[in-house]
C-alpha cells in the first residue's frame, strides 16, 4: 500500500532565482533492505549485505562526501549507503563523484547496498519547519540506521559514523546496538590495524583544513557560472572542447580540441591554441572546457622547435609556425580528475620548506599534470616511492591544485612499481575476479571433465564430424577467440566458415561475470603480461577453441563461388566444433610455402606416421591455401577499390628464463596474417549487416570517420621532397598514391610515407545505431557501409554485446520469443562509450609498457661500447633544432637534436663522424643545414644517419630512450642478424597478382557482367569503390609503433 505525502524543495532556477517546487512523495511499507539475514521475507534481488560480520555500517552524508575512498576498501564489509546520503553527494559533489559511488554499488567486490530510506514508511523524517537541511539529512540517516536495526530483529549491531558532533551527542546514547560515532573513532575503535586507511585519513583531513585556511589573493581568474558558458557558448561567443596539454611543453602549451556540434563560430576549423598556465586557468588535460578567442593581433603559432626536455616550461617567442586561433580559459564544464602517480621531491627541497611544514608539493608522473600541494608527514619516507594522490580542489587563489596522498605504489624504478604506475595513469583497475564472479563459472577439472550439455545438441549445428576446424595464432597463444573452415561442396562451389567462441552462453546478462566484463571492456595487454576480461576457466579454457576439444562457437558460413568467390548465400547461427589444429602463423605460412620441416612443430601431426600423417597433411595444406586463395581475391576487390594498406612496427618483448629481456623483435608480416584478417573482416562486414537490418535503432556498429585534411600536410610536404605527389582527397586517391611513391633505392621511404598517413587517420569507434544518421555509420578505413566487432569476444566487451545482438537476430527471423530484451539505444551508446574510453586507456597503456621495456633493454648497455646501442635511423621530420626519426631495427621512433642546450651545432667531419662546435641551423621544408667555421652538412628528409640509443633517467617521470647522431652516414652492423629481415614478399606479389588478372577478365567481360558486378558491390556494401584497409586505425596515438597484435583488427 503506497501513502501519498508531499515534499516543497527548494531549486534554484538558471538564472540565479529560488523556485518553490511542491512534489508528491509516495511512502511505502515494503522496501527492500538487501540484507542476508531478513526475516520479513522482503524482495531482496541482487547483491546482499553479508551476515558473517560484526556489525553493519550507516555513513552519514558528510562522510560520504569526504571520506568515500575510505568506505572503498575491501575490508570494510556491510556498509549501508542511504538514498538520503547518496542524494546529497549527487546535488553537491557533482557528477563524477555520485558516478563513482555508483560504480561501488554495483561492484560486485564491495559488500554495500542501497537502501531507499525516503521511500520507507516507518523511516522517512519529514523535514520541519525552520530545520537546516544538514541537520535534517544525519537525523534521515539514523532513524534509517533505527529502522534497519529492529527489521532485523537486532540480530546485528549498527555503527552510524558522523563528523556532526552535535549528533554524537544528541544520538550516541539512544540505542543500545547503534553505535554513533566519528570515523576517526571508528578507524582506531574497529580498525587499528588497518594503517592504510589510517593514512588516507589524516591525508583528507590536512587536506581539507588546507581549503579552509586558503589565501585571499587571487592567482587566476574566477571560472564563469555554468549558466553563463552555456549561454556563451549557443550564441557563439565560447568555444567548448577537451583541453590537450603538449606533453613536451606541458607548462606553456596546451590545444583545445573543438567538439563539433559545441562550435558556434563557423570560420574555426582548427584547434584553438592555449598559451601558458595563467591562460589555461586551472584546467587540467583531459578537463571539458570553454574558451574564449583573443583578439587576432595576440594570436600565436606552434612551437616548430624540439623541447629539450619534456614538459619544457619556457614561453620561446621563436621558432613558431604561422599563427592559429589562440584563446583563454574561462570556465571548466567537466573536470577529468583521476588518480594520479606522484613523486616526492629530494630530501634537500623537503627539509628545505621547513621542519613543521607538512605542504609538500609533489611532482606527477605525467609531465601534463601540474604539481600538486598535498598535507603529508611522509615525505622523507616516501621520497624514493611511487604514491598515488588525488586532487581535491584548485582555487582561484591557490597556484597549484591541493590533494591529498591515498596509497604507497613501491619503490620507483622496480618493474612492479612502473607496471602499476602505468595502470593507474590509465585509470585501468584489474583486481583479481571475486568468489561471486568464481561460483558463476562451469567446472572443468579431471574429476569433473567438462562435455557438452545434452539439451545444447538439438540447438546448435554440430560440425565436429563434417568440417576441418582450425585455428592460427600467435605462438602460445592461450585465448583462441577464433577458427577457420573451408571445404568443397558437391556442386563445386566452395564454403568458408569463420567460428567464433561462444562466450554469451556462460555469461549470462547482468550476471556477475558480465558486469566484471562490462566494466573491463577489454582485455589489458602489456609488454610483459595480459589482464584477461574474463576468468581464465572460460578465456584459457572452455571458451579458448583449442585444439581436439568439444567447444560451442557462433558460425558464419558462406557459401562462395568455385571460381569467382563471390557470396551464394550465407548462415548464421550456434553450433558445435572440434578444433582438428592449434597452428601459429610461422608453421602457417610456412606450410603455404611448401616448407614441410615444420610439420614435426605440429602436434597434431607430430605424432602421426605413414599415410595417415602424409593424408592429413595434404588436407591442412589444401585447407590453407584455399583460405589464403579465398583472402587473396577479397583483398584484391579491396585494392581495386581503394583499399590502402599502411604500416606498422609491432615489437615484442623476448625475455630469457629468467624473465630478462633478451631483445626487442619487430614483427613481420607474413602472408597468413593477411588471411585471417580478412576472413575477420569479412564475418565483421556481415554480421554488422544482419543486427542492423534486425535492429535498424540499437545495434552496435564501428565507425571510421574520414580524417580532417589537414592531418596530411606533413605526409604531403616529405612525399612532395621525394618528388611524389599524394592525393588525399579521397580514400582511393590516397591509396593509388601511395602505391606509386615507391623508390626502388629504399624500400624504408614507402613505409615512411605509409607511417604517416596512418597518424593521420582518426580513431575508430562503437557506437549505437540510433545516435548517429546513416551517413555517419560508414567506415573509412574499410570503405564499408556497415561494420562491427564480432570476433574477439574472449577479449573485448563490444564482441559480446554484438552475439547477443545476432542471436536476437536469429531468434526474429524464426518468429521466436526473445530472451533478453536488447538494450535500448541511449544504454547502448553509453556502453559505446564507456568501451571506447577503455581500448583508448588499454592502447596508452600498451604503448607505455613497450617504452618500459625499451629503456629496460638499453638500461644495462654501455652506449659507447655496445654495438646494440648503434643503430641505423632514417630522417621522417624536420624540426628548427633537430630531426625526428626512425629505427627500423627496434621500432623506435624519437628526437635527434642537431642544436644542444649551449648552442652548439653539430659539425660533420670528413669521415661523416659528427662532433658539436659553435655555429647555426638554417631549417627548410625538406631539410635542414648545419653551419660551422669547417663548413656546412645537410641533412634530408629520408637520408639515413647513426644513431647512439641510450636511456635518459628521470626521478619523477618514466624514463625515456635518447638518441644522438654519430654519422652523417647509414649504420652497418658488423653481425647481420642484427638487422630486421625484410618483409615476407609473397603476400604483396601474390595480390598484385590476382588484382592483375582479375582486372584483365573485367576489362574483358566488363559490358556483360555490368548488372552483376551492381550486384556484387550492393551485397558487399562497396557501392563508394573507396576503401581504406588499416591494421592500425584504432591507434592514432602510437604513429610509428603499433605495440599490440591484438590492436590490429580494423
Amino acid at each position: 500500500m503506497l501513502l501519498k505525502t508531499e515534499r516543497t524543495l527548494h531549486l534554484k532556477s538558471s538564472r540565479g532565482k529560488t523556485v518553490r517546487v511542491v512534489r508528491e512523495h509516495y511512502l511505502r511499507e515494503h522496501v527492500p533492505c538487501f540484507s542476508s539475514l531478513c526475516q520479513a521475507s522482503c524482495h531482496n534481488d541482487g547483491k546482499l549485505l553479508p551476515g558473517n560480520v560484526t556489525h553493519y555500517i550507516v555513513p552519514d552524508w558528510k562522510v560520504l562526501q569526504d571520506f568515500l575512498e575510505i568506505l572503498e576498501f575491501p575490508a570494510l564489509r556491510g556498509v549501508i549507503f542511504t538514498q538520503t546520503a547518496c542524494q546529497s553527494v549527487q546535488h553537491q559533489k557533482g557528477r563524477k563523484q555520485y558516478n563513482r559511488l555508483r560504480s561501488l554499488l554495483k561492484d560486485a567486490r564491495h559488500e554495500c547496498i542501497l537502501f531507499s530510506n525516503e521511500f520507507q514508511r516507518y523511516s522517512y523524517c519529514p523535514r520541519e519547519k525552520g530545520e537546516a537541511m544538514e541537520k535534517w539529512q544525519t537525523r534521515c540517516i539514523y532513524y534509517a540506521a533505527v529502522w534497519y536495526y529492529h527489521h532485523l530483529a537486532g540480530q546485528k549491531p549498527l555503527v552510524v559514523i558522523t563528523e556532526d558532533q552535535d549528533a554524537i551527542e544528541k544520538y550516541g546514547s539512544e540505542n543500545k546496538d547503534i553505535y554513533v560515532i566519528s570515523i576517526k573513532d571508528y578507524l582506531e575503535g574497529f580498525w587499528p590495524d588497518l594503517k592504510a586507511a589510517h593514512e588516507l585519513y589524516e591525508s583528507i583531513v590536512q587536506s581539507l583544513r588546507e581549503r579552509e585556511s586558503e589565501s585571499q589573493e587571487k592567482e587566476y581568474a574566477e571560472h564563469l557560472p555554468v549558466e553563463i558558458l552555456q549561454a556563451g557558448i549557443k550564441s557563439g561567443r565560447y568555444i567548448q572542447g577537451t583541453l590537450n596539454v603538449n606533453k613536451h611543453r606541458a607548462q606553456v602549451e596546451a590545444f583545445v580540441r573543438i567538439q563539433g556540434s559545441a562550435n558556434k563560430n563557423t570560420e574555426l576549423s582548427s584547434d584553438v591554441l592555449v598559451c601558458g598556465g595563467k591562460q589555461r586557468n586551472r584546467a587540467l588535460h583531459g578537463d571539458v572546457v570553454a574558451v574564449e578567442l583573443l583578439p587576432r593581433s595576440e594570436w600565436r603559432g606552434r612551437a616548430t622547435a624540439l623541447s629539450q626536455s619534456e614538459g619544457e616550461d619556457r614561453l620561446s617567442e621563436e621558432l613558431q609556425s604561422q599563427p592559429m586561433p589562440t584563446g583563454t580559459v574561462v570556465g571548466i564544464i567537466q573536470r577529468n580528475w583521476r588518480d594520479y602517480v606522484v613523486t616526492f621531491p629530494p630530501k634537500e627541497e623537503v627539509q628545505s620548506q621547513g621542519k613543521n611544514s607538512q605542504k609538500i608539493l609533489v611532482t606527477p608522473w605525467d609531465y601534463r599534470i601540474p604539481k600538486i600541494r598535498i598535507s603529508t608527514q611522509q615525505a622523507e619516507t616516501l621520497q624514493d616511492h611511487r604514491v598515488v594522490a588525488r586532487i581535491d580542489s584548485w582555487e582561484s587563489t591557490s597556484l597549484y591544485p591541493n590533494g591529498h596522498f591515498v596509497r604507497v605504489l613501491g619503490k620507483a624504478g622496480d618493474l612492479e612499481t612502473e607496471v602499476a604506475a602505468i595502470l593507474v595513469e590509465n585509470n585501468i583497475q584489474v583486481p583479481p575476479f571475486s568468489e561471486a564472479q568464481m561460483r558463476e563459472m562451469p567446472v572443468n577439472n579431471p574429476e569433473s571433465p567438462w562435455r557438452v550439455e545434452s539439451e545444447q545438441e538439438p540447438e546448435r549445428l554440430d560440425l565436429r564430424e563434417t568440417h576441418l576446424v582450425f585455428s592460427i595464432d600467435p605462438q602460445g597463444c592461450e585465448d583462441v577467440d577464433d577458427t577457420l573452415s573451408v571445404r568443397r561442396l558437391a556442386n563445386g562451389n566452395v564454403e568458408l566458415g569463420v567460428h567464433i567462441a561462444d562466450v554469451t552462453h556462460f555469461v549470462k546478462l547482468n550476471s556477475y561475470t558480465d558486469l566484471e566484463a562490462r566494466a573491463r571492456a577489454t582485455t589489458y595487454y602489456l609488454a610483459d603480461r595480459r589482464y584477461d576480461m574474463l576468468p581464465p576457466i572460460l578465456s584459457a579454457d572452455l571458451c579458448s577453441l583449442l585444439g581436439s576439444v568439444d567447444r560451442y562457437a557462433m558460425s558464419v558460413m558462406w557459401e562462395l563461388d568455385k571460381s569467382s568467390y563471390e557470396v551464394k548465400r550465407v548462415w548464421y547461427g550456434r553450433t558445435i566444433i572440434r578444433s582438428s589444429y592449434k597452428l601459429f602463423y610461422e608453421a602457417a605460412q610456412a606450410l603455404l610455402d611448401g616448407d614441410w620441416s615444420v610439420v614435426e612443430q605440429i602436434p597434431e601431426l607430430a605424432g602421426l606416421g605413414g599415410e595417415t600423417r602424409q593424408e592429413k597433411l595434404d588436407q591442412l595444406v589444401w585447407a590453407i591455401g584455399s583460405l589464403a586463395d579465398i583472402a587473396r581475391h577479397l583483398r584484391a576487390k579491396r585494392d581495386r577499390g581503394g583499399a590502402l594498406e599502411l604500416e606498422g612496427v609491432e615489437v615484442r618483448v623476448q625475455l630469457d628464463a629468467q624473465k630478462n629481456i633478451a631483445a626487442l623483435v619487430p614483427r613481420q608480416p607474413l602472408e597468413v596474417h593477411e588471411t585471417v584478417a580478412e576472413c575477420m573482416i569479412l564475418a565483421n562486414h556481415w554480421v554488422a549487416k544482419k543486427i542492423w537490418e534486425r535492429f535498424p535503432h540499437q545495434a552496435l556498429l564501428r565507425h571510421h570517420p574520414q580524417p580532417r585534411q589537414e592531418f596530411f600536410t606533413e605526409l604531403v610536404e616529405c612525399a612532395k621532397a621525394k618528388g611524389f605527389t599524394i592525393d588525399t582527397r579521397s580514400n582511393k586517391s590516397l591509396a593509388d598514391s601511395l602505391d606509386r611513391a615507391v623508390d626502388p633505392a629504399d624500400p624504408l621511404v614507402n613505409k615512411l610515407l605509409r607511417f604517416m598517413a596512418t597518424q593521420a587517420m582518426s580513431n575508430a569507434l562503437y557506437f549505437s545505431t540510433g545516435a548517429y544518421p546513416e551517413e555517419e555509420y560508414y567506415h573509412y578505413g574499410l570503405a564499408l557501409e556497415r561494420y562491427t566487432h564480432f570476433t574477439s569476444p574472449i577479449r573485448r566487451y563490444a564482441d559480446i554485446v554484438v552475439h547477443r545482438l545476432l542471436m536476437a537476430a536469429i531468434l526474429r527471423d524464426k518468429g521466436a520469443e526473445l530472451r533478453e530484451t536488447p538494450a535500448s539505444n541511449k544504454e547502448l551508446e553509453e556502453l559505446a562509450q564507456h568501451i571506447n574510453s577503455k581500448n583508448k586507456a588499454a592502447q596508452h597503456a600498451q604503448k607505455q609498457s613497450t617504452e618500459l621495456f625499451q629503456c629496460m633493454y638499453f638500461k644495462d648497455k654501455d652506449p659507447v661500447t655496445d654495438e646494440r646501442c648503434i643503430a641505423d635511423a632514417v630522417i621522417y621530420s624536420i624540426r628548427a633544432n633537430g630531426l625526428l626519426v626512425f629505427v627500423p631495427r627496434y621500432g623506435i621512433k624519437g628526437a635527434v637534436y642537431l642544436k644542444n642546450k649551449e648552442g652548439l651545432v653539430v659539425c660533420v667531419n670528413p669521415d661523416g663522424s659528427c662532433e658539436w662546435k659553435p655555429g647555426t641551423l638554417k631549417r627548410f621544408q625538406d631539410r635542414i643545414s648545419s653551419t660551422t667555421a669547417d663548413g656546412s652538412e645537410t641533412f634530408p628528409l629520408f637520408q639515413h644517419i647513426t644513431v647512439r640509443i641510450s636511456v635518459q633517467a628521470s626521478r619523477s617521470h618514466s624514463e625515456s630512450i635518447r638518441m644522438e647522431i654519430i654519422s652523417n652516414k647509414p649504420h652497418k652492423a658488423s653481425d647481420p642478424q642484427l638487422h630486421c629481415d625484410t618483409p615476407h614478399p609473397a603476400r604483396a606479389d601474390l595480390v598484385r597478382e590476382v588484382i592483375r588478372s582479375a582486372e584483365e577478365a573485367q576489362q574483358a567481360e566488363e559490358q556483360a557482367s555490368r548488372a552483376a558486378l551492381a550486384g556484387e558491390n550492393q551485397e558487399y556494401c562497396q557501392t563508394q569503390g573507396k576503401s581504406l584497409y588499416s591494421l592500425l586505425e584504432e591507434i592514432r596515438e602510437l604513429a610509428l609503433l603499433d605495440v599490440s597484435a591484438a590492436s590490429l583488427t580494423p
